[in-house]
């Protein structure tokens, strides 16, 4: 095998090559940004007030808040009082979706975030550090005529953040406190049609439940889930996407196999970003239309957590691997210290899923932000996170600059040769110098992401701070991923081209027009005492006096 495609291929061929995929990449956004739908769809709604009338409470009986099944209503808690109509007999039902709409396996999960309408009272004021303890139960049906079956019930906690703006006068009795935005459930499957929230505020003045929370009006809701047209144009890409990659990595392997050499760490590591692709890859989620598997958002975090420290870690690996001497590379020993924190940042990411979704597969109404210390240590991940995406962007673009100079360096022998082999060697090098800045294109845009997504996904727990996030920037993303892993694995494959007798001196060029095309010229390279899949590669691994 005479080097890796990157330097065998033509000016010509590799050009081409790059438009083609340029191509793909707008196409990606193109089908983001005008077929697929926002990636979510929010739907609000306000509980209605029913009456349990039963004396002993039924466990297993439903309140409807409208059609043939409804329940007895109030509208107002005024209107309870002067019934003499107990806190405790008052149930807030909400039913999702809304009259005349179903719910999808399409949506794929389904987030509820409350808020509490609240009035003042100098009487009956909201105390600080209140908490408000909900009784709530979650049940489903798949048609109008079925039984509603239980799906969790749970008691949760959950601390009020109000905010009252005017004066705290008797004059301005009656208007309502700014409260934010509470996480209320999410579940991982939407596997039925329709669902049935009741939910109970238990008031207990001897144990302090429901004391000093304010007069409560209403509750309103938003349900969040993700778009049907937009997972459709989701699943088509990875459908698409799963057997080009897998195709290009076991012809990556194949060719690296032929070759009378072991391979080295650096074509190990593209191996692994491509099966790290492939398993993201792959549409398992097409199940999920056709079963109830809640566990499907745990398990999707944790194949992008695997791509993302698979990806991260090979950014440092395929840099390094050009900065050592032959001495020190090839040794996934030696990076320790730069992939040891992303495979720990990734564990601790693991961790904080699972003590919230990992929980979540039991009791959908959990989140680790109803706590004040769980909101801290959730802000503080986020924050966190995002510092140290930025941070590792930044020493990438060190240790790329590393790189450039290391070649700046190793090109001052470059004049002691010949003509062609000095052109030959140029055009190597602006080959790879280009790689790196496309690199380094990838990975702000993944670092941009990251901390996108994590804040795009927090932003309904602290208020209005909200993040809209377009579809094309979801597949734009996913698509340059697949490219760049496909280009890599690709440009990095052991070239099928062989020279002459006349070559093996390694001083001969040879071209498909003779000695004026220089589009197409080839040459061995006189290193023989440094393996790898490139000539950059070799070189960048010369000691400094050769």
């Amino acid at each position: 095998m005479a080097g890796a495609i990157i330097e065998n291929m033509s000016t010509k061929k590799l050009v081409i090559m790059g438009v083609t995929l340029l191509l793909f990449q707008a196409l990606a956004f193109i089908v983001g940004g005008l077929v697929a739908p926002g990636p979510t769809s929010a739907m609000h709604y306000l509980s209605t007030k029913c009456v349990d009338t039963v004396k002993h409470r039924d466990e297993k009986k439903w309140f409807m808040p409208w059609g043939p099944e409804q329940c007895d209503r109030i509208r107002s808690f005024d209107e309870a009082m002067a019934k003499k109509i107990e806190a405790n007999n008052i149930v807030f039902s909400v039913h999702i979706p809304q009259p005349h709409k179903e719910m999808s396996p399409w949506f794929q999960f389904m987030l509820v975030i409350m808020q509490f309408d609240i009035a003042f009272k100098m009487h009956n004021q909201i105390e600080d550090g209140a908490m408000v303890t909900i009784d709530v139960g979650l049940a489903y049906r798949d048609d109008t005529i079925s039984e509603w079956t239980e799906m969790a019930h749970s008691f949760e906690q959950r601390r009020l953040s109000c905010n009252f703006t005017a004066t705290k006068t008797f004059e301005n009795e009656g208007r309502y406190y700014e409260c934010e935005l509470l996480p209320f459930m999410e579940i991982g499957s939407v596997a039925h049609k329709y669902y049935l929230l009741n939910i109970r505020l238990p008031v207990n003045e001897r144990k302090k439940i429901n004391v000093g929370i304010g007069e409560i009006k209403d509750i309103r809701f938003v349900s969040i889930h993700q778009n049907g047209g937009f997972t459709q144009v989701w699943f088509a890409m990875k459908t698409f996407l799963t057997p080009s990659i897998l195709i290009i990595m076991i012809w990556y392997w194949r060719r690296i196999t032929l070759m009378s050499r072991p391979p080295v760490l650096l074509e190990k590591v593209i191996l692994a970003l491509g099966i790290s692709m492939t398993f993201i890859n792959i549409p398992v989620e097409w199940f999920s239309i056709g079963f109830n598997w809640t566990w499907m958002l745990l398990f999707g975090d944790i194949r992008q957590g695997i791509f993302y420290s698979m990806l991260l870690s090979f950014w440092i690996i395929f840099c390094g691997e050009h900065l050592m001497d032959q001495t020190e590379r090839n040794r996934f020993s030696v990076y320790w210290k730069q992939v040891g924190p992303i495979v720990f940042g990734s564990f601790c990411l693991f961790i904080f899923d699972m003590c919230e979704r990992g929980v979540q597969l039991t009791n959908p109404f959990f989140s680790i932000w109803a706590s004040d210390v769980g909101t801290e240590l959730a802000m503080a991940f986020i924050i966190v996170a995002g510092i140290c995406a930025c941070l590792y962007f930044l020493f990438l673009c060190f240790m790329v600059f590393q790189v450039f100079r290391n070649i700046s360096g190793k090109r001052t022998s470059l004049p002691a040769m010949s003509k062609a082999r000095r052109l030959h060697y140029e055009g190597l090098i602006f080959r790879f110098k280009f790689l790196m800045l496309v690199t380094l294109t990838c990975a702000a845009m993944t670092v941009i992401f990251f901390i996108i997504s994590q804040v795009n996904e927090g932003h309904w727990h602290w208020g209005d701070h909200a993040v809209q996030v377009n579809s094309a920037f979801f597949t734009g993303i996913y698509g340059m991923w697949n490219l760049y892993v496909f280009a890599i694995m690709f440009l990095y494959a052991p070239s099928h081209k062989r020279y002459g007798d006349e070559q093996s001196s390694g001083q001969c060029i040879t071209g498909d027009a003779g000695a004026n095309s220089g589009e197409d010229i080839q040459l061995t390279t006189t290193i023989t005492h440094v393996d790898g899949p490139t000539e950059i590669y070799k070189m960048t691994g010369k000691e400094a006096h050769e």
